[in-house]
C-alpha cells in the first residue's frame, strides 16, 4: 500500500511553553504572521505590510524559524514563494491541497487514482449513489488507513463524472431512484463493468485536470486556477 495510507496529523506545540525573547522587529513580524492563522503569508506581503526593510525582514523571519516560533510551508499554487506561518498553526488545504498533495507539493496521482477506482466500484455496487453513501461505503470498507470526509469523496466522484465514467443526475424519488430522496444528487456509473476494466481514454484523461480532485472548485482569477496551475502549465508547453 503506497506511503499515504499511513499519514497522521502532528499535533499542535503546547502553547503554555514561555515564548523565546524577541527583538521589535520580530515581534512585528510574528504578530502579523500569526494573525493570518492557518493561511500564512507570503514573504513579499510581509515585506509589503510592515514596511521594514528587506534585510530586517529577512534577518527576523531566520531568527523566528531558529526559535521554532514560525515555519515556512509550501504554497502547492505557488511553490515558488516563500509562505510563513506561525508554529502553533497548521496548513489549511488552501495552502497544501489537502490529501491530494504530498508533503513536497505533488499531485498525490497513485492515491487519486486509487480512490477513484474504490468510488467507482462502490458507485457500480450501489447502482444509484450520492457522495454520503460512498463515503459510508469507502469508510466501511477499511482499504485506507486515515479517513476521507464526504467532501473529499465528493472531489473524487466529480472528477469520476468529468472522467465520463460516472453520470450525475438528480433523483425524482422514483424507481431505481426510490432509495434517494427527491431532488437530492446522485450518481451512477456510465459503463459496463467489462468495459471499466479498459484504461480510461476520456478526453479529460490526457490533460492533468483529469485526475485533479480539486478541478470542481478551479477558476480563472480563484484560489485554485489554471492560470496558477504549473501542472497545467506543463502540459501546454509539452
Amino acid at each position: 500500500m503506497p506511503h499515504f495510507v499511513t499519514m497522521s496529523k502532528r499535533k499542535r506545540p503546547d502553547l503554555k511553553v514561555p515564548a523565546p525573547y524577541m527583538t521589535e522587529q520580530e515581534k512585528i513580524l510574528y504578530n502579523l504572521i500569526q494573525s493570518k492563522q492557518d493561511l500564512g503569508i507570503w514573504s513579499w506581503d510581509i515585506k509589503r505590510e510592515t514596511s521594514l526593510p528587506d534585510n530586517v525582514v529577512d534577518k527576523s523571519l531566520k531568527s523566528l524559524r531558529s526559535k521554532l516560533l514560525i515555519k515556512e510551508v509550501v504554497n502547492v499554487q505557488f511553490k515558488g514563494r516563500k509562505h510563513y506561518l506561525a508554529s502553533e498553526f497548521e496548513p489549511s488545504s488552501e495552502i497544501t491541497g489537502g490529501k491530494w498533495y504530498n508533503d513536497q507539493g505533488f499531485l498525490e496521482t497513485e492515491f487519486i487514482n486509487f480512490l477513484k477506482d474504490q468510488c467507482l466500484k462502490h458507485i457500480r455496487n450501489l447502482k444509484i449513489a450520492t457522495v454520503d453513501t460512498v463515503a459510508n461505503a469507502v469508510r466501511r470498507s477499511r482499504v485506507l488507513k486515515i479517513d476521507c470526509s464526504s467532501q473529499e469523496i465528493g472531489d473524487i466522484v466529480r472528477a469520476l463524472v468529468l472522467d465520463n465514467d460516472v453520470i450525475e443526475m438528480r433523483s425524482n424519488g422514483l424507481g431505481e431512484f426510490a432509495s434517494v430522496p427527491t431532488g437530492r444528487m446522485c450518481y451512477k456509473c456510465r459503463r459496463s463493468p467489462d468495459a471499466m476494466k479498459e484504461p480510461r481514454v476520456g478526453v479529460m484523461a490526457w490533460i492533468p485536470c483529469g485526475v485533479c480532485p480539486r478541478i470542481a472548485r478551479c477558476m480563472p482569477g480563484g484560489t485554485i486556477s489554471p492560470m496558477t496551475c504549473e501542472y497545467y502549465s506543463k502540459w501546454l508547453d509539452f
